[in-house]
Formats: structure tokens, C-alpha cells, sequence
């Protein structure tokens, strides 16, 4: 089983009736459409992340590579229960949302991708800005320019300024206001046609290795 039309029309339907009641009365095409296409896709992948440098997990389970529909509402005035969206994360370390990645999000509009790694530490962040400001740091201008090519960036600095005990006056000090490294496509999304049918394998492949030098920065 693969992704197809359906999986867009039930996230479509979905996100137009957001509650537990519709979701309930539509199981069936949650689990023929959404879960088992996706685990299904991921299975379909796992020997060719792992042969990447680094290699990435996949792991065909929810919570693993599937992110779960389920939103958690606890802190946000939107309390619509679920995500009108498909989650795949591909990831080199030991935890999805605590590593970097390559993500895929298929959602109403389309394929959403990108890769990085959000909220790092601070000491691991301090020691990401060292080596930005050290020769490594053209790895990851290169990394993002890469990423680019394919439609994805940055978003704004999280920080007003550069850190203290770091050159503002340097031409990588932009790179020094992230918490986060992460470059994604925002509301540019690809085609649905892009992971339907016979060519998604070879298309995510084909993202997945272009973003790779990012995860490959930030893992290291």
C-alpha cells in the first residue's frame, strides 16, 4: 500500500472537521488511508536511510517515524484535537524530536520538507557556535545553500543579537542567533504527485540526500 489521492482527501476532511465525533465515525479511512500507507512507506525506505552517511532511522510504528495525528492542546488556544496532516521524521541519533532529521509533512495543500534540528541544548548549542565560527562553519553555509537549491531555508534569527563573547562584525554572525538549525519549504509545498505512486521512494530519496549534509553538520 502507498499514499494516494485519499490520504489528501481525508487530511482535507479532516482539517474541515476537526473533532473526536467525525474522526471516531472515520476511523476506517484513518487507518486505510493515513496510518497504513504511512507505515507501509517508512518499512519501504528503512534499508535506504540506513545506508546513508550518517544513517537515518526509520522506524515504521507511530511515535517512531510516524508522528502521531494527535495534537497536544494543553498550552495552545487552538484546541482542535487532531492534525490535519502526515508527519514523517527520518533521524540520526537517539530520539526523533531530539536529533536532527529529514522531515516530511503531507498535509491538504501538499509535501511539506525540510531538515535541522529545533531546540538544542545550550551546551550543545555553544558548541555549534564555536564550530560555526571555526573552518566548519563553510560546511554548514554550504549545507544550507543546498538546502536552498530544493526550496528550503531558515527562518528569521530567534535572537536580537549576537551572543556575547562571539564576533558580531563576522559574516557567519547571523548563524550565531539560532537556538534551532532548521531549513524547510514553509508554505511552498511540492505537488501531492511527488508521493504518489512509484516515484516517492526515489523522490524522498532524492530530498533526503540533498538535506543530508545539514543532519550530517549537525550531527557531528
Amino acid at each position: 500500500m502507498s499514499f494516494s489521492k485519499k490520504t489528501f482527501s481525508y487530511l482535507a476532511e479532516l482539517e474541515a472537521n476537526n473533532s473526536k465525533a467525525w474522526f471516531e465515525d472515520n476511523r476506517a479511512a484513518y487507518e486505510a488511508h493515513w496510518k497504513a500507507p504511512a507505515l507501509d512507506f517508512i518499512a519501504e525506505v528503512s534499508s535506504d536511510m540506513a545506508a546513508l552517511d550518517p544513517p537515518l532511522r526509520a522506524e515504521p510504528k507511530l511515535n517512531g517515524s510516524l508522528r502521531r495525528i494527535n495534537r497536544d492542546v494543553r498550552f495552545s488556544k487552538d484546541k482542535s484535537p487532531y492534525n490535519a496532516r502526515l508527519h514523517l521524521v527520518f533521524w540520526a541519533g537517539v530520539h526523533p524530536n531530539r536529533s536532527p532529521g529529514v522531515h516530511f509533512v503531507l498535509t491538504p495543500e501538499g509535501v511539506g520538507y525540510g531538515a535541522g534540528q529545533w531546540g538544542i541544548v545550550p551546551k550543545a548549542l555553544g558548541a555549534l557556535r564555536k564550530r560555526i565560527m571555526s573552518l566548519e562553519g563553510e560546511a554548514l553555509e554550504q549545507a544550507l545553500r543546498a538546502a536552498e537549491q530544493i526550496g528550503c531555508r531558515m527562518d528569521a534569527p530567534d535572537l536580537a543579537r549576537v551572543p556575547k563573547g562571539f564576533d558580531a562584525d563576522s559574516p557567519r554572525s547571523d548563524l550565531l542567533r539560532y537556538k534551532g538549525f532548521v531549513a524547510r519549504t514553509y508554505d511552498n509545498p511540492a505537488p501531492q504527485a511527488k508521493i504518489i505512486g512509484a516515484g516517492a521512494k526515489t523522490w524522498v530519496l532524492e530530498v533526503t540526500r540533498t538535506l543530508l549534509p545539514l543532519v550530517r553538520w549537525l550531527h557531528a
